[in-house]
């Protein structure tokens, strides 16, 4: 009888588990992508479902009635309300659950970061600091910077803002990494960018940008994550397999 897996996903490394877990003959996978992107690490084996579970309550449902008998939380760092939903849907469930959480990038010599606890912080930390700032937060959370009106942003997102939501004053570029050092230089010197703006997602597929701003000696407002539950954790897929292999024992 195989065990289902429920992975949280709609990262890259969310994707690579799925391809991985699908190969261990034991395991079903199920990936869930909230939907909130239209062009998502799609997995291209199990089955698939887009859209949210209606909290903590609706996911709870969701393993109970699937059912399932793991659970892997591999979204975004900043996806804070998923993970805790998932926290606290697997505790009443008592379904094994396990967070996929990629390191923070840490400073190191010659980094100029500010760091901030949220969107809002980033925008107070920008006055009189710069007059033109790359803005590599997303498309949701552009609205805490549209009253910055003496500031001109180059926006950077996968996917463009919700008709009608608040955009500061820019341009907007819709691409999704990774991106090459090379690139991102010449894009910040095109663009005589002088501040960036980034969360603090991690990995390697956005990190050129703070390479770059390194070499440039251009200070960054850093978001820091925002507090995850306190379950066991991974900082990578090879870990995430090593967690579901032991489950099977």
């Amino acid at each position: 009888m195989k065990k289902r897996l429920l992975i949280l996903g709609g990262t890259g490394d969310a994707a690579e588990l799925a391809a991985r877990a699908s190969q261990i003959a034991e395991i079903e996978v199920v990936s869930s992508l909230a939907g909130r992107t239209q062009q998502p690490f799609t997995p291209k084996t199990g089955t698939v479902r887009i859209g949210g579970f209606g909290g903590a309550a609706g996911l709870a449902a969701f393993l109970l009635d699937r059912p399932i008998d793991l659970l892997i939380d591999a979204t975004h760092p900043f996806a804070a309300q998923i993970s805790a939903n998932a926290a606290v849907a697997a505790a009443e469930c008592n379904v094994p659950y396990l967070m996929l959480v990629r390191p923070a990038w840490e400073r190191v010599e010659g980094d100029r970061w500010i760091e901030v606890a949220s969107h809002s912080e980033a925008a107070k930390a920008l006055l009189g600091l710069s007059q033109r700032v790359f803005l590599t937060i997303g498309r949701q959370e552009l609205a805490a910077f549209a009253g910055l009106d003496a500031i001109w942003f180059l926006m950077r997102a996968i996917d463009p803002p919700a008709l009608n939501s608040p955009v500061p004053n820019g341009k907007l570029l819709l691409a999704r990494g990774p991106f090459s050092l090379e690139d991102e230089r010449r894009l910040l010197l095109e663009y005589k960018i002088d501040a960036i703006v980034s969360k603090n997602s991690g990995g390697s597929a956005t990190y050129a940008k703070i390479v770059a701003a390194r070499e440039l000696g251009i200070p960054v407002v850093m978001v820091q994550r925002p507090q995850i539950p306190d379950v066991e954790q991974v900082a990578d897929v090879e870990g995430a397999i090593a967690w579901l292999k032991e489950q099977l024992n």
